[in-house]
């Protein structure tokens, strides 16, 4: 444990730059979307919060069903990341984010891998923040199914992104000899999101196929 805090702040020049990027996107995108959130009540506001908790909740105990697990950190869970998605569904991308840091946080509890400073960034609450990209799913779009596809999408590929350039940058080394790191991190972390994705597609689209999910959006209130 000692060596693992002793490593959190030897970070290389690349890395810091990557990092920066990220979070000057990540905030400037909170930023424009906070500009676009309507004024709520105190009774939606409360709910928010107490929707947001349970989401995380049942997010957690859910990761821990693990149906693959790889040996570098990763895996394959029931559909986990499915609360999270729906919660930003219906709150918007800017709670569902700020969710998904919460998560991410849990998550670095739960099982962690570090690094150093920037990479734990990159692979909790950045990552995880990246499920909040579900909100961002037109409303305009009518079809519940092909929102929900979208959503479920851009959740996961916002989480994957994250983990593949810190498997790129900070996890080389364990990149068989002559196999591009960008490649293997790709692979490696690729395997995770995919399987994730398509599980939480499955249990995405039936779930919005029945009254439970029209039931949750009114009951919800939301505000975005």
């Amino acid at each position: 444990m000692s060596e693992v805090f002793s490593k959190l702040f030897d970070v290389e020049p690349r890395a810091w730059m990557a990092l920066g990027v990220v979070i000057i996107l990540s905030i400037l995108g909170l930023i424009y979307l906070s500009h676009k959130k309507e004024q709520t009540s105190n009774t939606a506001h409360t709910k928010k919060i107490v929707y947001g908790g349970i989401c995380i909740s049942i997010s957690f105990v859910l990761s821990y069903i693990r149906i693959f697990h790889l040996p570098q950190g990763g895996s394959i869970t029931l559909a986990s990341m499915f609360p999270l998605v729906l919660y930003s569904m219906i709150f918007g991308p800017v709670a569902g984010i700020i969710a998904g840091f919460a998560y991410g946080m849990l998550q670095l509890i739960q099982d962690m891998w570090v690094v150093n400073i920037a990479q734990l960034l990159l692979d909790y609450p950045l990552a995880f923040g990246c499920i909040g990209l579900a909100g961002i799913a037109p409303n305009a779009i009518k079809n519940v199914q092909l929102r929900t596809f979208i959503a479920v999408t851009l959740a996961l590929l916002g989480r994957g992104a994250m983990h593949i350039l810190s498997g790129w940058l900070f996890f080389a080394d364990y990149a068989p000899e002559g196999m591009n790191p960008f490649i293997y991190s790709l692979g490696y972390n690729g395997t995770v999101i995919l399987g994730e994705l398509v599980i939480t597609l499955v249990l995405a689209m039936i779930l919005v196929s029945t009254p439970i999910y029209t039931t949750l959006k009114k009951g919800a209130m939301p505000s975005f």
